[in-house]
């Protein structure tokens, strides 16, 4: 599973860095392709001989060295995946917040590659609510977080913190690449977040998408192998893969045009932008000053992305639409499926607490042609994004 695999580990100061040995020796002995880099504080711990010799590669430590300095960029592209291991609370806390005063560092802030990181700590800094919220940043940017071990600690208690085993790491690596490459080859174009419809230049409609669904779905598309091309509405924050391919639009109409132009090279369509469904016919070219009376706006639809792209698939691609539902859910989006020609429909509910708009989690159900329901829990839209991918992985089986 792990042969010919390029993984990039990263060993910050922290005692359990003497599993490192290990950890690489079983790793290479795997097949697998291992560089490694360092803070340098972890020299303190583990030897980068040691290691190198094991790795058969040059432990980096220092962005420059000799004239010569380390490529933070090519590395973090080089790798199929990254891990972290041991990652201390220290480096946590840098992560999480963008500082960038090592090489281990600036690998993380520039790599395109999947993340995972293996926490060592002592117990009551594994529970202090300022590491549970770097934790809780990390797996936001997208990155996976390998649970810690309960055990004997470095300052002689009993308790969480220990970092996994390398032989549990091996087996995070194995399963991570088992679960991962579906869609290799494939060119998947994703809709987020909201449209903004200008009323004068200082006010427009929009609605409450924060867009964090349609960007998961991207993240994990790309992590699966995928080529995928984003075009997002207005949102408040950035991607962390610099692979996936940008478009930043406004209105319903820009992003209407973006899918047209892009649609044909596709292989699947998920639709998750929450696109206004009306635009003000005549829209102020100054600020509309508060006067007596009422304002009274003119509206017109926009465009009805998901029918238009319904009426040009052809049998090889695969289209998947949303529907956010406040009443008649079920029937509301096997209404949508049929009348747009989808493939998929995934449902959200507004009556479902901790779903939908603004949240952090979500909780679906995928209707497909055949009748079939799909439904998740209520967990991360991480955890959503990749429930989505499996059933369209399943889907395109069945059209092969």
């Amino acid at each position: 599973m792990l042969a010919n695999k390029k993984i990039l580990l990263g060993i910050t100061g922290s005692i359990a860095a003497y599993k490192a040995i290990l950890l690489v020796r079983l790793l290479v002995k795997a097949g697998a392709e291992v560089k490694v880099v360092m803070t340098p504080a972890a020299k303190t711990f583990v030897s980068p001989l040691v290691l190198s010799t094991l790795s058969k590669n040059k432990v980096l430590i220092e962005l420059f060295e000799e004239d010569t300095w380390a490529n933070h960029v090519q590395l973090g592209r080089w790798a199929d995946v990254m891990l972290v291991a041991p990652l201390s609370c220290n480096t946590l806390s840098k992560m999480a917040n963008g500082t960038c005063d090592n090489l281990l560092l600036a690998v993380y802030l520039s790599a395109t590659c999947p993340v995972m990181v293996a926490p060592a700590m002592d117990e009551d800094m594994w529970h202090h609510p300022a590491t549970k919220k770097n934790i809780q940043i990390l797996q936001s940017f997208g990155n996976t977080i390998i649970n810690v071990n309960k055990g004997e600690l470095a300052s002689g208690l009993t308790g969480e913190g220990r970092m996994a085993e390398p032989e549990e790491l091996v087996a995070q690596l194995e399963s991570f690449f088992s679960n991962t490459q579906q869609l290799t080859g494939k060119k998947v174009l994703i809709t987020a977040g909201p449209t903004h419809e200008a009323i004068d230049p200082v006010r427009f409609i929009a609605n409450h998408s924060s867009g964090k669904m349609g960007y998961a779905l991207a993240e994990a598309c790309a992590q699966q192998g995928a080529e995928v091309t984003l075009v997002s509405g207005p949102v408040s924050f950035s991607l962390h893969n610099n692979a996936i391919r940008l478009i930043k639009v406004t209105t319903a109409q820009q992003m209407y045009d973006a899918c047209m132009n892009v649609f044909a090279e596709q292989d699947i369509a998920i639709l998750a932008a929450a696109v206004a469904d009306y635009t003000p016919v005549h829209p102020a070219t100054e600020k509309i000053k508060k006067a007596d009376g009422e304002l009274i706006l003119q509206l017109t639809k926009t465009k009805d992305i998901l029918k238009s792209l319904g009426e040009i698939k052809t049998g090889a691609q695969l289209l998947v639409g949303f529907a956010l539902e406040t009443n008649n859910e079920t029937a509301n989006a096997l209404h949508k499926l049929q009348t747009k020609n989808a493939d998929l429909i995934v449902l959200n509910s507004m009556q479902d607490a901790g779903a939908a708009f603004g949240y952090d989690t979500n909780k679906v159900t995928i209707f497909d042609t055949a009748g079939n329901a799909f439904a998740s829990d209520l967990v991360s839209k991480k955890t959503i994004a990749n429930f989505i991918i499996t059933v369209i992985t399943n889907k395109l089986y069945d059209k092969a």
